[in-house]
């Protein structure tokens, strides 16, 4: 079986990817199917894996991959033999069951993430519980790999935990990554009228291209004030992030009263500088969010299998040309998703 691994911690990363050939095929166990791959696409978590993630032990070389679509080959003891030859996405987030704690009321959702705790899918085959496959028919795999994580995590962000309504405004910062455009897309979807953010004019300018009503440039200067001259000076109604320490400040400095501030995660530090007095004395929420659950899941997977979203690609890669592909992803110069075509 054809693996790409990440051969031992380091960074950058993509100096130690390679793929290899002659790895074991891993077998199903109870409750899983085993999947062979179509197509697999990279997230900044891949990135975290090959640097080395606190409070994990990960024994290199390793296979990443939390995002992959393919068909079904053989399942585990225990699961319906009808999951034969289905085409499936994978939700890499699994949840375990909550342990129960004397001093806790209730035991917060404990996720084990598919490419980060256990191998993913960064290889020839890969296996799931199937409790974390849904079925996408005729549904083309680089798209569906491409969907994945990233719209599931933004679905989580904007309509599980900001409540979006239709007509509200958002804010989406660092616009290009995969989360970025999955924000952008769903709060399309929905009426929004959305702002974003980058250090690029080029990607200001093709996420205009793609529906974004303003394209506001991050040159190091304040430009919360160039938001809230586009609100008229009301603010924003959400605004969603995954930058970090970057620009936390001049998000918080953009919101309406009762806003709602939204982070999935921190790329350039999760030490923000913030203002505590804007935030209680306009009454805001700051909100964390992680992944999402099946039923989300189903949910956001209908408007790619209905046509209404389709993923941004970046560039699509051989196997063979995997350490390209994390080059690029490690570059931060991308627009879209980068995705590893096995077929």
């Amino acid at each position: 079986m054809k693996s790409i691994v990440i051969e031992r911690q380091g960074n950058p990363v993509a100096a130690n990817v390679s793929c290899v050939d002659g790895v074991d095929q891993p077998q199903p166990r109870a409750g899983e199917a085993l999947v062979r791959t179509e197509a697999s696409a990279l997230n900044s978590l891949d990135l975290w894996v090959g640097r080395g993630l606190p409070g994990i032990e990960t024994r290199y070389p390793f296979s990443s991959g939390s995002d992959g679509a393919g068909t079904i080959v053989a399942v585990g003891q225990g699961v319906d033999p009808a999951w034969q030859g289905r085409r499936v996405l994978l939700n890499a987030a699994v949840v375990q069951q909550p342990q129960p704690h004397p001093d806790r009321a209730e035991a917060g959702e404990d996720i084990s993430m598919i490419g980060e705790h256990v191998e993913g899918t960064m290889r020839e085959f890969f296996t799931a519980p199937v409790t974390n496959l849904l079925d996408i028919g005729n549904t083309d795999a680089v798209h569906a790999a491409a969907f994945g994580l990233t719209h599931l995590t933004a679905w989580r962000m904007l309509v599980t935990k900001a409540r979006l309504r239709a007509g509200s405004t958002v804010l989406v910062t660092g616009i290009g990554g995969g989360v970025a455009l999955a924000l952008l897309h769903i709060a399309k979807h929905f009426g929004c009228r959305v702002v974003v953010t980058s250090r690029h004019q080029s990607k200001l300018d093709r996420a205009v291209a793609l529906g974004a009503d303003l394209g506001v440039l991050d040159d190091g200067s304040d430009w919360s004030r160039a938001v809230r001259a586009w609100t008229g000076r009301r603010g924003i109604d959400v605004v969603a992030d995954s930058v970090g320490k970057a620009v936390h400040l001049q998000s918080i400095k953009c919101l309406v009263r009762g806003g709602v501030f939204v982070t999935c995660g921190a790329t350039t530090g999760g030490d923000a500088t913030t203002d505590l007095t804007r935030v209680f004395w306009n009454q805001l929420s700051i909100l964390g969010s992680t992944m999402g659950d099946m039923s989300e899941f189903r949910a956001v997977t209908t408007l790619l299998q209905s046509g209404a979203i389709k993923p941004v690609l970046d560039s699509v890669h051989a196997p063979s040309k995997a350490r390209a592909a994390f080059e690029r992803l490690e570059s931060r110069e991308q627009f879209g998703k980068v995705v590893i075509d096995w077929r």
